[in-house]
């Protein structure tokens, strides 16, 4: 899973782009994401992509499940907004398909709400 978590680098550069967005546990977009991520397949095709951007056949390849199964949670992680569509690739047989990447924007979700009374804070 560690492919799931950005490195040193990927970090500095979505600090300095102002790319990393903070969502608090409650919060429905948080939800959507915990919820997106819940499935082992799901995070197996967002970690394959973030070694390159493919098409949900290619994803069903790498992942080894079906291209309906990669499909579904292609949707849902466009729908948590961790997968977007960056262009198409044609087919052997002429079918235009969808290329897929990982979102450009980096979440944080946390747990409680840290101030500077609580003596757990640091």
């Amino acid at each position: 899973m560690s492919g799931l978590l950005p490195s040193e680098t990927d970090r500095r550069a979505g600090e300095d782009d102002g790319d990393v967005r903070v969502l608090p546990l409650e919060d429905d977009e948080a939800a959507r994401l915990i919820n997106c991520l819940s499935s082992d397949t799901a995070r197996a095709t967002l970690s394959a992509l973030q070694d390159r951007s493919a098409t949900a056949s290619e994803l069903a390849d790498s992942v080894g499940t079906s291209l309906q199964n990669v499909r579904h949670h292609l949707e849902n992680l466009r729908d948590a907004d961790l997968v977007r569509i960056v262009g198409t690739r044609y087919s052997v047989k002429g079918r235009e398909m969808k290329v897929y990447a990982p979102a450009r924007e980096s979440f944080v979700v946390c747990v409680g709400d840290p101030s500077e009374d609580d003596p757990g804070y640091e």
